[in-house]
């Protein structure tokens, strides 16, 4: 269920401001289909956590990213919270989750507590963390706020996104250290050798084979109008060159409807 203490969050949303013990700012907590990438269809717990350290223009979660807004959660209580859900999988999501070091803390609980969890990131932090599957879901330069497409219309983080985007330390790390895919989202046929060259240049920073398979591509698309112009590209994309593509259950579903 969708958490409803929500509170604006201070700062730029790179970490919103934290109170003493354990916690984190949880944005919405509910049950639903996990929408994307390899579990595509499973029941899944999805704890979405505030604040991110990027700005992609097309975010299908502003309150995290652009206007980050949550309620404070300890970690017991999100444990406790997950428990009353009928679900073994569990989805820690954004904004970025692993800008706050506490989801660590959680993972760890999750893990104990003996969930399947599921990360979704963007690929730019690495911690250490029992991650299941990590989905990694680097920004290309479609992403990046140009005043054009700025959501407030300004190209303020436009830079500092920019800058941001990439880190292949970080994203090698996470390649290494657990089950992952490289879930890249598509905007049109421009955005495929960019795909190809960091596909490329993560092969070469890790020494774990990347795969094909491993290589996710999904449309860019906030409602089911957005998706029905992008996601026969894509297909048609993920088809030629050999990559897997993913749909999003959850707009189809739901279209961009919170707690989805």
């Amino acid at each position: 269920m969708p958490v409803e203490r929500d509170v604006e969050a201070e700062g730029d949303g790179d970490a919103a401001t934290e109170p003493e013990g354990e916690g984190l700012p949880i944005n919405e907590l509910f049950h639903s289909l996990q929408g994307e990438g390899k579990l595509a269809g499973v029941p899944s717990v999805f704890v979405r956590t505030s604040g991110c350290n990027l700005r992609c223009w097309f975010c299908d979660s502003y309150h995290t990213s652009w206007e980050p807004t949550h309620a404070w959660m300890g970690i017991d209580e999100i444990v406790d919270e997950v428990a009353n859900h009928d679900a073994d999988h569990v989805v820690l999501t954004g904004g970025e989750p692993l800008v706050h070091e506490e989801s660590v803390a959680l993972l760890e609980r999750l893990d104990d507590a003996g969930y399947h969890t599921t990360v979704e990131t963007n690929g730019t932090i690495h911690r250490d963390a029992p991650i299941d599957l990590a989905s990694v879901s680097p920004k290309l330069a479609s992403s990046t706020p140009i005043a054009e497409r700025d959501p407030k219309g300004d190209g303020e983080w436009a830079d500092r996104h920019e800058q941001r985007r990439l880190d292949l330390d970080a994203l090698a790390g996470l390649v290494e250290d657990c089950e992952f895919q490289l879930k890249f989202v598509v905007t049109g046929k421009g955005d495929l050798p960019e795909i190809e060259d960091l596909v490329d240049r993560v092969r070469e920073a890790t020494s774990v084979p990347v795969r094909d398979a491993d290589v996710l591509l999904m449309p860019e698309g906030r409602t089911r109008e957005e998706l029905d112009e992008t996601r026969r590209t894509v297909a048609e994309l993920a088809a030629e060159r050999g990559y897997r593509y993913t749909p999003r259950l959850h707009v189809d579903l739901w279209n961009d409807a919170p707690g989805t």
